[in-house]
């Protein structure tokens, strides 16, 4: 018998491999190391946009009836939201994946398996969560940016999350595969088609592409993650502050001062 490695464990060793394979590539820049790697991807990516993807979304734009390209949204979004409901909860907010497992509910029978977005209409409002988002609120660092070959954007830690994401994704588990591959071109067709104004302002106001997007990913990801502001950041300013303060006299000096300990520190057990 054949031992033939599960498709997720590869997917898993492949995103390592690719984080591996870039240690040696550092650059100068602590946010951003393996620059040079990143802008011959976003080199790669913008030329297969440039003659293949844009043109394609740009005709899908312009020929497809509108409430087609809605009814194509809704449906790729209605599915999902199931992966979102589960990242929520996994995040330990209760309210949003019970909110969203309440979308994909109603969406999937009165919405006719999503082609109408009822629960919007309904007050249930739609989020967007990933396995990235959800390592990152366990605790797990973004590290460095990465641009990935045609799936653009990401970090060290999204690009871990991918294996996740990808097993999270409803539609991979269409079958005939014929209809799984024609529904998954046309959902990049239409997210790229969604994206196209978007383009066009980027292109006429950003000096350096390339940095416009990996700055706006980076701060957009880092809002995701921590829409309040990121806790350890705000702990380690508080600690700075604490460093470069003036000394306290014994006299009014508080308890905690006196004996060697940071007010600071305690207060943030």
């Amino acid at each position: 018998m054949i031992n033939r490695t599960p498709k997720h464990l590869r997917n898993a060793a492949l995103a390592l491999g690719v984080t591996l394979m870039l240690a040696g590539c550092a650059g100068p820049n602590p946010r951003d190391p393996y620059e040079g790697f990143n802008r011959a991807m976003f080199s790669f990516n913008d030329t297969v946009d440039t003659y293949a993807l844009k043109p394609v979304a740009t005709a899908y734009k312009n020929v497809t009836p509108q409430f087609v390209q809605t009814g194509v949204n809704n449906f790729f979004g209605n599915l999902a939201d199931a992966w979102t409901a589960i990242n929520n909860l996994l995040q330990g907010k209760g309210e949003e994946g019970m909110s969203d497992v309440s979308r994909f509910a109603l969406n999937s029978t009165l919405g006719v398996l999503g082609l109408f977005d009822i629960a919007s209409e309904a007050g249930l409002q739609k989020h967007k969560e990933d396995f990235g988002q959800t390592l990152g609120v366990w605790g797990v660092d973004s590290g460095p940016y990465l641009m990935l070959p045609l799936l653009g954007p990401s970090t060290v830690r999204d690009t871990v999350a991918l294996p996740a994401d990808f097993a999270g994704d409803i539609w991979r588990y269409k079958d005939p595969v014929s209809v799984r591959n024609t529904g998954t071109v046309l959902r990049v067709v239409d997210q790229r088609a969604n994206l196209l104004d978007a383009g066009s302002l980027l292109e006429d106001a950003a000096l350096d592409r390339y940095e416009f997007i990996r700055d706006g990913y980076m701060q957009r990801r880092e809002s995701q993650v921590h829409p309040d502001g990121n806790p350890k950041a705000k702990k380690d300013e508080t600690s700075a502050a604490v460093e470069t303060s003036e000394p306290v006299s014994s006299e009014s000096a508080p308890k905690e001062l006196n004996s060697g300990t940071p007010a600071a520190n305690n207060a943030s057990l």
